[in-house]
């Protein structure tokens, strides 16, 4: 028996929708999960805040926590003036989160294991940064390229620097998700292949599998933790990007 660790991340049409030049746009598992993650999020947050009662309930509670997290996660890295995005951040974070810890459950599809999805997220953050940079300072926006207190013979060299370190920050912002979402995912499948594999073999298999079941244990737990860390990551790297749109400065 074969086990494919890279089918779970295959992107079927589900319901196609129309061609433009012979290429077909449909509705994908992809574009159905992404919905399925936008429903449970605003089921968390307006469900549980709705019923307005004295004594939060548990959702209550929990979209509560979220929240105060985020906004303390804002201000701690963008300042009180970062506050204006909080909006933006909080549902960033919300949606990465849901994304990770649907794409844990059995059969399910993890939206960001998919590089299209965490690279249109990461640049969607990246112009905004660099539209709001220069709206709010102008071209004063682009004293974050140049740090003070550098000796003018090595200037160039350092401006060069960090103008391919702030284009490059898309990518970085957006590999680091998709590559610990694919990673962690290919693990457990082939921790499962191998449960599979071994119970199939006879009785003795069936005691060899007990080792890879541990493991598939202990991963999906790792996964878990994975999947709140990597979108508190990506919220709080796009609040120090923001902060460097709102204080450009060094």
């Amino acid at each position: 028996m074969t086990v494919d660790p890279i089918h779970q991340f295959k992107i079927n049409n589900l319901v196609p929708l129309f061609t433009i030049h012979g290429h077909e746009i449909a509705f994908t598992n992809s574009a159905l999960f992404m919905l399925i993650i936008v429903l449970l999020a605003s089921a968390l947050l307006i469900g549980g805040t709705a019923a307005g009662a004295l004594v939060p309930g548990r959702l209550h509670s929990v979209a509560e926590m979220t929240y105060e997290f985020v906004a303390n996660t804002v201000r701690s890295s963008a300042g009180n003036e970062g506050m204006k995005f909080f909006p933006f951040v909080f549902t960033l974070f919300m949606f990465v989160l849901f994304a990770n810890i649907i794409g844990l459950i059995p059969y399910s599809f993890t939206v960001t294991s998919q590089l299209i999805v965490t690279a249109a997220l990461a640049l969607l953050v990246f112009l905004i940064v660099v539209g709001y940079g220069f709206y709010r300072n102008g071209l004063h926006f682009l004293n974050l390229f140049v740090p003070k207190g550098v000796p003018k013979a090595i200037l160039p060299a350092i401006v060069l620097i960090e103008i391919l370190s702030f284009v490059s920050r898309p990518v970085s912002h957006s590999v680091r998700l998709f590559a610990n979402m694919l990673a962690g995912h290919i693990t457990l499948q082939v921790f499962a292949g191998f449960i599979i594999m071994l119970a199939s073999a006879g009785i003795l298999g069936f005691f060899g599998a007990v080792l890879p079941f541990i493991m598939v244990v202990l991963l999906s737990a790792l996964e878990l933790l994975v999947a709140f860390l990597q979108a508190y990551v990506f919220a709080i790297l796009t609040c120090i990007y923001l902060n460097d749109a709102i204080h450009p400065g060094h």
